[in-house]
Formats: structure tokens, sequence, C-alpha cells
């Protein structure tokens, strides 16, 4: 009889850096959220609530 072309078992990688560049991406993704956070916080507290906005609003205006 023919047998299949797939393998019963899959073949897994054991090596000891497997699964950590999920991990990785994840928390250098999550370091990036938190600057941008402290970052517009930064400013806020610097420009005061007006002019932070003004910068915000002045921003996305030359982006697009």
């Amino acid at each position: 009889m023919a047998q299949p072309v797939h393998s019963a078992h899959p073949l897994q990688d054991n090596s000891p850096t497997a699964g950590r560049l999920p991990s990785v991406l994840l928390w250098a993704g999550a370091a990036l959220g938190a600057l941008v956070v402290v970052g517009a916080l930064a400013l806020w507290f610097h420009y005061g609530t007006q002019v932070f906005f003004e910068i915000i609003r002045t921003g996305f205006a030359a982006c697009f």
C-alpha cells in the first residue's frame, strides 16, 4: 500500500531558543508602547493641555 506523504509526528524544534522570538517581540512592543505613553505624558506635563494638543494636531497635519 502507499504510505502517506506527511509523517504522523511533525518535527519539533527542541533548541534552547525555540520559543524565545515571540516573547522577545512581545516585550519589545510593550517597551515601545510604554515609551510612547511616557513621552506623551512628559509633553503633557511640560507644555500643558492646550499646547500638547496643538503639537499633536500639527504633527498629524504634517504627516498627512
